[in-house]
Formats: structure tokens, sequence, C-alpha cells
């Protein structure tokens, strides 16, 4: 019996894979929990298309955060704090900052997935931080932080 898995299932494969069952476990258990649906001809062209079109917005996406990527590489980021005599901020610099300071210069990314390589930032000075933009993209962002 052939079934389209639509949830990750242990020891048997992943989600949209094609696969072969034992009729019992297609029908008594993977169908029921709604982990699979029968592989009829017509589930099959309709599982085929929507691989197809997942594929195509998937390059796409990829196309975009490697151009986002190139752009990133280019800027440097200004975030402006309070800070005492010595150097030192008052409180700390994290990603919420960065990603606004990022907004600012016309960049939308979220700050769930920017992490910074020197966290956490307490003084003044130029840091690094990596921006996770897709499966695979990840792109350094520099930015430096100045007292006001």
């Amino acid at each position: 019996m052939e079934v389209i898995l639509l949830k990750n299932v242990d020891k048997l494969g992943y989600a949209n894979e094609v696969v072969t069952v034992k009729p019992g476990y297609g029908r008594n258990f993977l169908i029921p929990q709604g982990y699979a649906i029968l592989a009829t001809v017509s589930a099959k062209k309709a599982h085929e298309e929507v691989m197809r079109q997942k594929s195509h917005k998937e390059t796409k996406l990829l196309a975009e955060a490697q151009e986002l990527a190139a752009k990133l590489a280019e800027v440097n980021v200004t975030i402006s704090t309070k800070a005492g005599e010595n150097g030192k901020i008052y409180g700390s610099i994290n990603t919420i900052q960065l990603s606004d300071a990022l907004k600012a210069a016309g960049f939308d990314i979220d700050r769930k997935s920017l992490k910074i390589k020197d966290e956490p930032i307490r003084e003044v000075g130029s840091y690094e931080a990596e921006a996770n933009l897709y499966k695979g993209v990840k792109q350094a962002v520099k930015f430096a932080v100045v007292a006001e």
C-alpha cells in the first residue's frame, strides 16, 4: 500500500514523501492519525503539482535571500546609545536595537534571525553579528556602537 506522508514519521520517512507500508499500518494508524493520505492516482498528481510549486517558490525565496545577503555585506550600521566617559554603555546592546537600526537602514530583518557574536555588548566599539536569512543563507553584519 502506498501512502503520501503529511508529517514526519520516525523510522518511515519525512513529510511529502511517497512510501510503501503494510495495509494494516496505513489503514489503522497512519491515515486515521493524520500522518498520511492514500496515494491514489489523483492524489499523486496533486502531490506532484504541489511539490513543483513548492520547489519553484523555494528557489525564488533563496534568490531573494542571496540578493539581500549581498546588499547586507556592504552596509555598516551605527547604533547610538548613552555611555559613560570611559566608553561603558548604560545597559547593553542586543538584537532588538540591531534590528531597529537595520530597519532604519532599509533592511527588514527579524530580530530572531540575528545573532550577535560578542554578546552582551557593554562598550562602545565595532562589532559583528550574523543574520540567518534563509536555509543555508547567512550573512555577517557589521555595526558600530557609538555614544550619544
